[in-house]
């Protein structure tokens, strides 16, 4: 194959922005490098962080060249903007035009919207995305339901999708009542939102705002399932994306499953089976601070643990949710051996996962195949997750790892009651623990999917 400029937009990117779709966007590009491919990075900076006070700005980072937009100077105004903007498309066409690849590979599209799409077709710039999360499907991309069930996607007209919105994310005017009903019943939320639904289509009522409003909503799916149609390949990195995404009909002939690779070399030094002859167990979590992620169930499930020798460590960002995380610590506040250590760089990972008898994921939505949790099988750290697919396609109960059901404690707290009552079980776990396929295997197969659709 020649040497290739590749284009990877993804939403937010280092040095600011470290989690799993950023390092897998920086992993990608480093592979792509290797290999004599120009990878070139395409992100944003988000409304309200620092910018430049430029259009756009453009940096290196780990020897990656990086073009991000400062979104500063374009802040969007209504929901619609979060899935689509017009304003973007042509300062997006001038950046890209410039930088002339002969593919694109998004990783997301939050911030950029779906108008990058258009410029890609525009451009006639062969596509590729890798689906990092449900965001084609669900605003909040977790596909996570207004009553805090997890959800498969849009209804018919997609009201359920309409009261997740005045549940999640409100409405300052121009109806308070809604908003009120928002807040307190389910069903009468349900109920509101229909009537509302089926009064904004009567002819009279649809310039009115709050048919605006709905109109937003209710668009969404209809207008990301078309602009997707510019992928040419779209890969999941687990089943469960993929026939998310399969059901919701998007394309389901042009889906992939590619599972990710990571960096095993980085971890290579921690990746013996855990010996364990002592009594002291030692949880740990790495990640996102944010109520989905739910930490907080670990540590009412450790609160509640009978036996003093264990210990939780907690490794994420302090500043990310202040108000959950002062709510973590004051569920924490008197528990023994629960410590708050903020983040560290990604070479300590190996090291970090080594000083743990167990990773404990306990998220509340359907997950995709967290790097994490890969890191940690490959560092042969057992694994206790919620029973959510994108996380149980890795996990086999009491072999490498337990599953428990989604936002129950006492279930979270049962297992680690099991294991601090017979740490033995920890090598036996520990040997089963392990994963293999490295970035670079990923990459190649990659590659071989632009191969299928570049120009012969």
């Amino acid at each position: 194959m020649k040497s290739l400029k590749i284009l990877i937009p993804v939403h937010v990117f280092f040095p600011r922005h470290f989690y799993g779709t950023e390092t897998y966007t920086l992993e990608l590009a480093k592979q792509f490098m290797a290999q004599g491919h120009r990878p070139v990075v395409l992100t944003t900076t988000p409304f309200g962080e620092p910018g430049s006070g430029k259009e756009y700005e453009q940096y290196e980072f780990d020897q990656v060249p990086v073009y991000s937009i400062d979104l500063n100077m374009k802040p969007h105004n209504r929901f619609k903007h979060t899935y689509y903007r017009k304003d973007l498309y042509a300062l997006q066409k001038k950046i890209i035009a410039g930088i002339s690849p002969d593919i694109a590979h998004v990783t997301h599209l939050i911030n950029h919207s779906s108008s990058l799409l258009e410029v890609l077709r525009d451009l006639k710039i062969p596509t590729v995305a890798t689906l990092t999360d449900f965001f084609g499907i669900c605003f909040n991309n977790k596909l996570e339901g207004y009553d805090g069930t997890l959800c498969r996607g849009p209804n018919r007209n997609s009201t359920n999708c309409l009261a997740c919105y005045f549940r999640t994310v409100g409405i300052r005017n121009p109806n308070r009542l809604i908003a009120a009903i928002a807040g307190k019943n389910d069903f009468l939320l349900r109920f509101a939102v229909a009537i509302l639904f089926y009064v904004t289509q009567i002819p009279g009522f649809q310039k009115n705002s709050m048919a605006g409003h709905v109109l937003d909503v209710t668009s969404r799916l209809r207008v990301l399932r078309y602009l997707y149609g510019v992928y040419n390949k779209m890969v999941a990195p687990t089943d469960f994306l993929r026939d998310a995404y399969a059901e919701n009909r998007f394309f389901p002939d042009r889906l992939k499953k590619i599972n990710f690779g990571i960096n095993l070399k980085m971890v290579a030094d921690f990746s013996k089976p855990k010996i364990k002859n002592h009594a002291h167990v030692r949880f740990g979590y790495i990640g996102q601070i944010a109520r989905h992620k739910g930490v907080d169930l670990l540590i009412k499930a450790y609160a509640g643990i009978k036996n003093n020798n264990k210990s939780l460590v907690i490794y994420g960002p302090f500043d990310q949710d202040h108000k959950y995380m002062e709510e973590l610590k004051r569920l924490a506040r008197g528990v023994d051996r629960v410590e708050f250590r903020g983040t560290f760089a990604q070479q300590e990972l190996g090291k970090r996962l080594s000083e743990m008898d167990f990773l404990v994921i306990p998220s509340r939505w359907y997950e995709n195949s967290p790097l994490v949790l890969l890191y940690a099988l490959a560092t042969r750290t057992p694994v206790i997750v919620t029973d959510v697919k994108g996380l149980s396609e890795f996990v086999t109960h009491d072999v490498n790892g337990y599953t428990f059901k989604k936002d129950n404690v006492d279930h979270l707290k049962k297992i680690m009651q099991d294991i601090l009552d017979a740490p033995e079980k920890i090598s036996r776990l520990s040997e089963k623990a392990t994963y293999t396929k490295d970035v670079s295997d990923h990459a190649g197969e990659i590659l071989e999917l632009y191969n299928s659709i570049l120009p012969k």
